[in-house]
């Protein structure tokens, strides 16, 4: 699905990811981990083209990211929800209209999603919230916001960048619960943690593949985790 070889990133005249090779295979599970300022952001935004490797190759779903047009990361989009760390919402839009900004976009009626909606919001734990505006929304519920608009288009893989960073044990473990449903559902999880509590309780449930970014490389992880 998207595959990275011997792709390296510079940044500020300074290489922050060097000679990386890895395969995110249909279906699987994998944390990123690493330090603070180690390229995990950078690494995940390489993987759904809205940054593009300064050497090597990135592809997802078998075509060339330096190949692809405004029209092919528009498509691409669709195929990757992206939960973003600071997971920015219009605040003058109800949960239900940001959820749907996805849709929206892509020219689909959104009255005739409407069932969809209800349902996607009841399963991310925010039902009785639709009508709420983000400025009314916990940190947890806002981070389960996020997940449900970047899965509102049913994409196949979903990217999640430290996605429990801003919010306490309880919703983490409500919020890895929804993922770890996903990636039953057949759908492709990477998530960048620094929480390695996350991690050991999410291999309790799945078979996680763990990374390492460590000098500008990716590493699997080792038994420690």
């Amino acid at each position: 699905m998207i595959e990275l070889n011997d792709v390296s990133y510079s940044y500020g005249g300074g290489e922050l990811l060097s000679g990386i090779d890895l395969t995110l295979a249909p279906g699987s599970f994998h944390f990123l981990t690493g330090p603070s300022g180690a390229g995990k952001t950078t690494f995940l935004k390489l993987c759904y083209a809205d940054l593009l490797a300064t050497a090597g190759r990135v592809s997802a779903f078998g075509q060339d990211a330096r190949a692809m047009g405004r029209d092919d990361i528009a498509r691409l989009r669709r195929r990757i929800g992206v939960v973003h760390q600071d997971c920015q919402f219009l605040d003058h839009l109800s949960v239900t209209e940001n959820v749907a900004l996805p849709l929206t976009v892509s020219g689909r009626d959104v009255v005739a999603e409407a069932e969809n909606l209800t349902s996607l919001l009841s399963w991310v734990g925010l039902g009785d919230q639709g009508d709420s505006l983000p400025p009314q929304l916990s940190g947890g519920e806002r981070q389960r916001a996020a997940l449900a608009r970047a899965v509102i288009m049913a994409p196949e893989i979903v990217i999640a960048d430290e996605p429990t960073g801003n919010i306490d044990w309880e919703m983490s473990l409500r919020l890895l619960t929804l993922l770890v449903e996903l990636n039953k559902m057949g759908k492709t999880i990477l998530i960048a943690t620094h929480d390695l509590n996350l991690i050991r309780t999410a291999k309790q449930q799945v078979s996680a593949r763990v990374l390492r970014i460590h000098n500008r490389g990716i590493q699997l992880a080792g038994a420690d985790l």
